[in-house]
């Protein structure tokens, strides 16, 4: 049996019983350490928490793993309980339905675990969930490539009034280009993409369409650590934004469309400069 169990957003205590009681009971536990990590990262400390909860060992799988390796932990899903570890959810942000599909291919049974993802963890922004339109991934530009099809989906979401969620790079264990060209992997250091790289790389993509899609008074949310005790809310314009130092990743960022009178007054609790913006708890400083 393969179990996909949802770790949540914060520490090791986000998991669920039920995932909980499926980790002690398997005799492989895998964690996936290349689309996101939990507040207190992957570090060894942050996987010997884990360890010490669970009461086993925890093999960390990275990109290479999961994408060219994927078939040895399915063979040993076969004969006995093997568990591969995802924060957030399974289905959330980013899914792992290649997975399930290769293991049920294969006649492996697959059990699923769910938990918290940011897909859902946006919401204590106010914005309301279902006011959302497609989600959107910003990634890193080079200087030789500055991809920008998200720019089309963000005017699409806008055209009609809605919210767009905006997922930020993630670059962890990367091969670097010179190395794929000798043939011997090198890696790049892990980069987590900040809200301020993402609003000057949306704002160059706006200059160069130039079909006002949004721009630097657009109205936007920006968040850091969604579900750990330092998570940090910040309601305000691009350029508000881009000034606001979110600290530590992970961070995402929402740019807002039409919004409800109820959503407004939730989001000024966020506001920069607004009275209630020094409260504990809204997660602005």
């Amino acid at each position: 049996m393969l179990y996909i169990i949802g770790l949540g957003l914060g520490d090791e205590r986000d998991i669920t019983l039920r995932g909980l009681d499926a980790v002690k009971k398997c005799e492989k536990v895998y964690i996936e350490a290349y689309t996101s990590l939990l507040s207190f990262g992957l570090s060894t400390d942050g996987l010997s928490t884990l360890e010490k909860l669970y009461g086993k060992p925890i093999i960390l799988a990275d990109r290479e793993t999961v994408e060219e390796k994927v078939d040895n932990i399915l063979s040993e899903a076969r004969g006995s309980d093997v568990a591969f570890l995802v924060v957030g959810d399974p289905f959330g942000a980013t899914t792992h339905t290649d997975l399930v599909v290769r293991a049920k291919t294969l006649g492996v049974d697959v059990k699923v675990v769910h938990n918290a993802s940011v897909m859902n963890a946006i919401g204590i922004c106010g914005l309301q969930l279902y006011c959302y339109g497609e989600t959107v991934s910003i990634p890193f530009f080079t200087e030789t490539w500055r991809p920008d099809s998200f720019y089309e989906k963000i005017q699409r979401n806008r055209n009609l009034g809605l919210h767009t969620l905006c997922l930020l790079d993630i670059r962890v264990k990367e091969p670097t280009l010179e190395s794929l060209c000798r043939g011997r992997k090198q890696y790049e250091p892990p980069r987590y993409m900040t809200i301020n790289t993402a609003i000057e790389q949306l704002l160059k993509v706006e200059q160069k369409h130039g079909e006002s899609a949004y721009n630097e008074d657009t109205d936007c949310v920006g968040f850091a650590r969604l579900g750990s005790e330092d998570q940090m809310v910040v309601a305000g314009t691009m350029r508000q934004l881009g000034m606001v130092d979110f600290g530590k990743p992970l961070q995402c960022l929402v740019i807002v469309g039409k919004t409800h009178p109820v959503e407004e007054e939730m989001l000024e609790f966020y506001k920069i400069g607004s009275e209630n913006s020094e409260e504990k708890g809204n997660g602005i400083v």
